[in-house]
């Protein structure tokens, strides 16, 4: 069996598959955290969208989503801090990197993410972008774009013209 792409080192189907799956709801944030990262590797659109808060989903291009998650190869989840992930805990926030590949060039999108438990299930309530370290990679961090900026695919267009109008 594989190992899970979130990094635990469990297998896929032990680990992020019942939750993506749904035969199962993460017990903390960064299982969540993981799970939503398992989620775009195997390009599971529904649940990425589904474990964003509802109040959030609004916002949220179902098209970007799945053209991101088919544009890139994801590489790996590093996760650098967590607050707030206790069993008594409603909210949480959390740093990380998730490493990947696109058009041949190793890339990086840092975030500082907020999740929210309600009731017995966890959520992704929105990100912070942090800039990362430079090192020996090329590093871009990848966010959620307004209609004027950059599109975060890459194409060099903006938002409006290019993900956002698909």
């Amino acid at each position: 069996m594989a190992g899970c792409p979130c990094g635990s080192g469990q297998t896929y189907d032990s680990c992020c598959e019942p939750f993506i799956a749904g035969r199962a709801l993460p017990p903390t944030a960064e299982a969540l955290m993981r799970s939503r990262y398992s989620a775009f590797t195997v390009k599971a659109i529904d649940y990425l969208y589904e474990s964003r808060v509802a109040d959030q989903r609004l916002g949220v291009n179902r098209s970007m989503l799945e053209k991101w998650a088919n544009t890139v190869q994801w590489q790996e989840l590093e996760i650098h801090s967590i607050e707030g992930d206790g069993p008594d805990e409603a909210e949480a926030m959390m740093e990380f990197s998730a490493h990947f590949r696109m058009e041949g060039r190793k890339l990086v999108h840092r975030e500082i993410a907020t999740f929210r438990r309600e009731g017995e299930r966890w959520y992704y309530v929105n990100g912070r972008l942090v800039a990362a370290a430079p090192g020996p990679e090329p590093v871009r961090v990848m966010a959620a774009a307004g209609r004027n900026d950059p599109c975060p695919c890459g194409s060099g267009r903006k938002f409006k013209k290019c993900c956002a109008a698909a």
